[in-house]
């Protein structure tokens, strides 16, 4: 028997079906294994030994691959083609080894670029051993991104209050989103006129011109500054003779874009379908791992994370025929294409992103597929022939011309294309992110030199420039790889964290600065300005990538980055949080102190009248208060709220032809289907919640009746036959069956989620254990472990979501969720509430801070009780890892011990952790 390893469970039902009755395919379910979220998993003064906690949820399917083992003759590791891939290969070979599950079984690693029957065996012929160097380069990023998150954010929770956290590459894409709302802010806007005449030739084809000079002198764009001058301007035109000089038409060839990459798929995908990085990604994933197409489960699309551009020559093979079957062989360029990557370092040689059989046509799909999927389908499709298709041929005429106003002579220039064999654009032409009037493209008339032309009439226009556009989810992406910020697997993710963390919000597709963001980053140019550096994170990165490559031992790039780091996080340790702020408010007085309409001091208390207003820090974040406080207790957030309150009509609900309505109500604002008039004696208006990081403002009426649909019946669970409902509750999105929910993840669409996929999330949670089961109390979900109360969750109450913990409960703050708390914050509330005398802690819970207590006696003073180790955890040698076996030491997690305390009733100190902090 040989025992294969997958990571999803619907891989490896389709890959058993693929490899015959001699294979047993088993999921991991993604990672096993991850530092733990405590200080001291990565200890920089061990050569960075890492301490590695497996998942809970892990640990059955784990004793499942171990027991599948028992007398097995191979076990064939066939995760994901990347570095996450190469390190769940990894991490599984390590535990079984722990396990002694490994005799004298065959190890092997395959990767296959495609879920299809032939790419599966040919990978199964060309088994290789585990690389060493991309579990390397994983081990470093993973323990870079745990160091800057676990050292950076407990210091932004001690002198900013009310940040959540910082990361890596997170706070640096933060900050080019604050940074453009900071240009913004500079504008200063600058007035213009444009003079634009419509002309007509002899045979009566009208067509535009632009004023370009006037008496020998160029005008370009911005020269024409004021009214007066567009109108001397205007008065010469309107009496001048107008005749054409030159007529110039030059040949131009358009070639097309090179197939999808991660980055350009998310771009694209944004632009066009309007998908969030993540959502395309999701679907993409879904995608990825198939339908089922004649009995045989399928992958329709090649592996989705890449930064190549390169196809398989037989793919390219495939494409050409397509192309000359659907649009004829003059579309069929003499020679294949072939494309070359622009970045620095393609992620492990793969494949662009392609349907793995391009004869497949989206519309013979679109029936298999939900419509989200259908429309990335259809996308990576037309992007995969259009790469392959002839160049457009095109024709650029430019049209100069000369108007005679007595002894002014002026310049009006005409410009346009013709296109004269439209190729690839037949089928594909590239979105923009900021879209402009293209006078190129428009078409010209048939003109010649001498020609006398007539004015039919003339367009002055006053202008005023614009600040920059903020950035789109696509803009970020591609500003992100240009300055080779992150990689494809961490852009999505990036985004998402931003989002959750109340850093920026996204309004009507714009991604905006929140004042918290733009805290954030201020104290980080302030504090640690070279880690938010754009050429400091790229050239990072270029580190790790070598490290991928086998150029650079990964602890001594580690070792590089750490000495600088934590000198710099020492530095302001003394700081005091009032120095901080002052810091602060310098830096960001132009964004908190709008200038005033009578010119007055802008920091001059509203209220009191001689005080000075000034960045202060409270429990809840920063905010605007008086500097003669407590006399003055006037306060205000760091910008004012400027969403409107006022109920707003979107439309008809076309079924019931009532209004659909954005109301602002106690708790917050919602959709309600028409008003109590509306509705017979004793019925209630339908209301539905607006989703968390939409705004109200961006709420249309498509969306709001959506809403209002839900839950909606996906379908019948195909082995119960009862019906799965998809809504949306307090914590998101969910699917539901009997008593089973199961939250949507990041990608996942309420309105449109297909029943495969809900019965897989259903599965998954069931499988989860404990915290998924269907009956029973609900446990809630699980943070970690107080340092004496025991196990640390978050719940949903009577009255609101909670964190619990031995008994003491401690209600979650309006500025958090449910969703994004993270442990340290938990221990805090529950030791603030314990603080006050709150809770009844559990009685193991008071025996355990009892044994913790000093004995009353100086001697006691001076002892240590450290806290019995709960479980063993491994370190990762220090040493490189060998390509298929990689060595592992056990080792204990000792407690951390502190001297005695003499007091019993002090405040229990939160733990000093951050919460899992990706890059």
């Amino acid at each position: 028997m040989n025992i294969v390893i997958v990571e999803s469970p619907a891989k490896a039902k389709t890959i058993n079906k693929y490899l015959g009755a001699s294979y047993e395919v088993l999921a991991s379910f993604g990672h096993v294994r991850d530092l733990p979220a405590k200080n001291g998993s990565v200890d920089p003064d061990a050569n960075f030994q890492m301490i590695w906690e497996i998942d809970p949820k892990a640990a059955g399917r784990l004793n499942d691959i171990a027991k599948a083992l028992k007398g097995a003759d191979r076990l064939i590791l066939a995760t994901d083609p990347d570095r996450e891939g190469e390190a769940i290969s990894w991490h599984v070979l390590e535990v079984l080894k722990e396990k002694r599950a490994i005799k004298d079984q065959k190890i092997e690693r395959v990767v296959f670029n495609a879920i299809t029957k032939q790419a599966v065996t040919e990978a199964m012929k060309n088994p290789r051993q585990i690389d060493g160097a991309l579990v390397d380069a994983y081990m470093a990023r993973r323990a870079l991104d745990y160091l800057v998150g676990f050292t950076l954010s407990p210091v932004l929770w001690r002198k900013l209050p009310g940040a959540r956290s910082a990361g890596r590459v997170q706070s640096v894409a933060l900050r080019l989103v604050c940074d453009r709302e900071l240009e913004i802010e500079k504008f200063i806007p600058r007035e213009y006129w444009s003079l634009v005449a419509t002309l007509t030739t002899p045979r009566g084809e009208a067509f535009e011109a632009r004023l370009v000079g006037a008496d020998g002198k160029k005008i370009q764009r911005l020269d024409i500054g004021t009214g007066a001058e567009a109108e001397d301007f205007k008065k010469a035109i309107e009496a001048a003779n107008f005749t054409v000089t030159t007529v110039e038409a030059k040949p131009a060839r358009r070639n097309p874009q090179a197939p999808f990459t991660t980055s350009t798929l998310q771009q694209e995908a944004s632009r066009k379908l309007g998908f969030a990085p993540a959502h395309t990604m999701r679907i993409a994933q879904r995608l990825y791992e198939g339908i089922d197409i004649g009995g045989e489960t399928t992958g329709l699309i090649t592996y989705m994370r890449t930064d190549g551009v390169q196809i398989d020559g037989s793919a390219i093979t495939q494409a050409r025929k397509v192309i000359g079957e659907d649009y004829g062989n003059a579309y069929v360029p003499d020679a294949p294409r072939q494309y070359q990557t622009k970045a620095k370092n393609a992620q492990e040689a793969h494949e662009a992103i392609r349907p793995t059989d391009l004869s497949r046509r989206p519309a013979d799909m679109r029936q298999r597929l939900d419509t989200d999927q259908a429309k990335l389908y259809e996308l990576i499709w037309i992007r995969t022939i259009a790469s392959q298709m002839e160049s457009a041929e095109l024709e650029r005429t430019t049209v100069d011309i000369a108007a005679k106003a007595g002894s002014r002579l002026l310049e009006l220039r005409a410009s346009g294309q013709v296109i004269k064999f439209d190729g690839f654009l037949a089928l594909y032409q590239e979105g923009k992110d900021d879209d402009g009037d293209d006078e190129d493209s428009r078409r010209l008339p048939l003109m010649s030199e001498g020609e006398a032309l007539k004015r039919q009439d003339l367009a002055v226009t006053q202008h005023f420039t614009e600040p920059p556009p903020r950035f789109s989810e696509a803009s970020l992406v591609k500003r992100m790889e240009e300055l080779g910020i992150g990689r494809p697997s961490t852009y999505a993710s990036i985004l998402q964290v931003l989002k959750d963390r109340g850093y920026v919000r996204l309004e009507k597709k714009r991604l905006h600065g929140e004042d918290k963001g733009r805290v954030v980053v201020a104290f980080l140019e302030n504090f640690f300005a070279r880690y938010v550096e754009y050429d400091f994170t790229a050239n990072l990165e270029e580190q790790l990538d070598r490290i991928s490559n086998n150029e650079i031992s990964w602890q001594q790039v580690l070792k590089d980055f750490w000495v600088d780091f934590i000198g710099a996080v020492n530095e302001i340790k003394d700081l005091r949080v009032a120095q901080v702020l002052d810091a602060l408010d310098d830096m960001l007085g132009p964004h908190i102190y709008a200038p005033r309409e009578d010119g007055g001091d802008p920091r001059q208390c509203p209220s009191c009248g001689n005080g000075k207003l000034n960045l202060k820090a409270g429990k809840f974040g920063a905010f605007v208060g008086c500097s003669n406080y407590p006399e003055c207790r006037y306060t205000r957030p760091l910008a004012a709220d400027s969403e409107a309150s006022a109920d707003r009509i979107l439309g008809k609900d076309p079924q019931t032809d009532r209004d659909v309505i954005v109301k602002a109500g106690r708790f917050g604002p919602y959709i309600q289907l028409g008003e109590p008039k509306d509705y017979a004696e004793g019925e209630k208006p339908k209301r539905a919640g607006i989703p968390k990081n939409t705004s109200p403002s961006d709420i249309e009426l498509d969306l709001a009746l959506k809403l209002l649909s839900l839950p909606r019946e996906i379908g019948k669970h195909p082995e119960t036959g009862e019906p799965i409902t998809a809504g949306l509750g307090r914590f998101g999105p969910f699917v539901k069956h009997e008593k089973t929910y199961a939250s949507l993840e990041a990608g996942d669409e309420v309105f449109d989620i297909g029943l495969n996929r809900a019965v897989t999330l259903i599965a998954e949670k069931i499988a989860k254990g404990p915290s998924g089961r269907r009956f029973g109390a609900d446990p809630g979900k699980p943070l970690g472990d107080h340092p004496t109360l025991g196990g640390v969750a978050v719940k949903n109450g009577r009255y609101g979501a909670y964190v619990t913990a031995g008994g003491v409960n401690a209600t979650i703050p309006s500025d958090k969720t449910p969703e994004t708390i993270t442990l340290p914050e938990a221990i805090a509330l529950i030791d603030e509430r314990v603080a006050k005398g709150g809770g009844k802690p559990k009685r193991g819970a008071k025996k355990a801070k009892a044994a913790a207590k000093p004995a009353k006696t100086e001697a006691a003073a001076d002892t240590t009780t450290p806290k019995p180790a709960k479980k063993a955890a491994t370190k990762k040698s220090a040493a490189k890892p060998k390509s298929g076996a990689v060595s592992k030491a056990r080792a204990p997690v000792t407690a951390k011990t502190s001297p005695a305390k003499p007091a019993p009733a002090a405040k229990t100190p939160a733990k000093k952790s951050a919460g899992k902090a990706r890059g």
